[in-house]
């Protein structure tokens, strides 16, 4: 039987404030901060949906991403690594949100020439989640344009800092009201988004299909669901089509949890989204271990290949 979940470790409650990029203050470049390096050299092309997996850094490497090849070409098995993630925090005193990292999180940044370079030199894109986190502030409740073009800065200019390809939308735990905070209104996220993308109009913006802000996608004759790249179904081992127009290619209605979705979900997943011309496959949970076994259960579907694992 399926089980609706997401079993995240959540990082709402550790480390110590590592990003203070309140709207308003004075923001400066971290001092471990770097360009994006030079071009990656391309990797073995593959046939198939893009492969996306989420990296709890709080106890696993990112570096894990880039264990996994294809037997056949050698093309990358993921795509996209995705650092599960920053928060959206609320400062009570000045009123406004603030971007927030942990200390694993910072971590990987602030060491993103061994933790996010190798991945990019490989060819694999590396894209910041941001999640609510218990304050009452999140994505659909800025009050004002302003507010939501302020936020979006900060996203764009920690893409920008520490070389990454993109920022993923996380609508969950907010906890909206709280800290006297606003309710969940209909233009905050449009705001924010459309600041985002013409902040960094090549970069990828994605979107974990929950919440209020996934379901607040047009306002004022504004629709930004073409401003994403990519949505995906956000219960795993289910399978969920995005309610979000976007072509077949950007979407993910498979989702898989490496940890706790059975390897014959997994692959039955991964063969209906070949089958049904969809674009990406989600995993998440992608840890240190060697998972190669359950990996090629659906690279074979999607890329018609074992997968090799190399520690």
């Amino acid at each position: 039987m399926l089980t609706l979940g997401r079993n995240r470790v959540r990082t709402a409650a550790l480390g110590l404030l590592a990003a203070v990029l309140v709207a308003g203050a004075a923001v400066t470049t971290p001092a471990a901060a770097e360009p994006a390096a030079a071009p990656a050299k391309a990797a073995p092309a593959k046939q198939g949906p893009i492969s996306v997996a989420y990296v709890e850094v709080n106890s696993n490497s990112m570096l894990n991403v880039g264990k996994y090849k294809l037997a056949n070409g050698g093309g990358n098995v993921f795509d996209i690594a995705v650092i599960f993630a920053a928060n959206i925090n609320y400062d009570t005193t000045k009123k406004s949100a603030y971007l927030y990292f942990n200390e694993n999180v910072k971590r990987v940044l602030d060491n993103a020439q061994t933790q996010i370079r190798p991945l990019q030199a490989k060819g694999i894109k590396v894209v910041l989640s941001v999640l609510g986190n218990h304050e009452g502030a999140g994505f659909a409740n800025f009050p004002s344009k302003e507010a939501a073009s302020a936020f979006a800065k900060q996203l764009s200019d920690t893409v920008r800092d520490y070389g990454l390809d993109g920022i993923d939308f996380d609508d969950e735990y907010a906890e909206y009201g709280r800290n006297g905070t606003g309710q969940p209104n209909a233009s905050s996220f449009v705001h924010l988004v459309t600041a985002l993308r013409a902040n960094m109009p090549d970069k990828i913006v994605s979107l974990y299909n929950i919440g209020p802000s996934a379901s607040r996608l047009s306002y004022g004759g504004v629709d930004v669901s073409s401003k994403f790249n990519y949505a995906w179904n956000p219960w795993y081992g289910t399978w969920q089509v995005p309610g979000i127009a976007l072509p077949k290619s950007g979407l993910s209605p498979a989702a898989v949890d490496i940890g706790a979705t059975s390897s014959g979900t997994a692959a039955d997943l991964a063969r209906r989204t070949v089958r049904e011309n969809y674009g990406v496959y989600l995993t998440y949970n992608l840890d240190g271990a060697n998972r190669q076994s359950y990996v090629s259960g659906f690279t074979k579907e999607l890329y018609g290949s074992t997968a090799v694992y190399t520690p």
